[in-house]
């Protein structure tokens, strides 16, 4: 597997998490009790949004890592 389509997958389950997330939280409001979140609910929105920050920070921090190296290598001489 390419690591562009690994990041393409860790990002889309991200996504999809702030998706059901945000999707539990607007149908907290629908259910019995009308307009009371129950807190289960909040905590899986609270589940989901540390994933997806966790994703697209880990994301994030190896990109700019791998940036740097390769800056490092090209002034080196080591790569062209």
């Amino acid at each position: 597997m390419t690591k562009d389509k690994k990041d393409t997958i860790a990002v889309m389950s991200a996504v999809g998490m702030l998706g059901v997330g945000v999707g539990l939280s607007i149908a907290g409001f629908c259910v019995p009790p009308l307009g009371e979140i129950h807190s289960t609910v909040l905590a899986m929105m609270g589940e989901a949004l540390v994933y997806a920050g966790s994703i697209f920070g880990i994301k994030l921090y190896f990109d700019n890592r791998l940036r740097g190296l390769d800056e490092e290598l090209r002034a080196k001489g080591f790569r062209s």
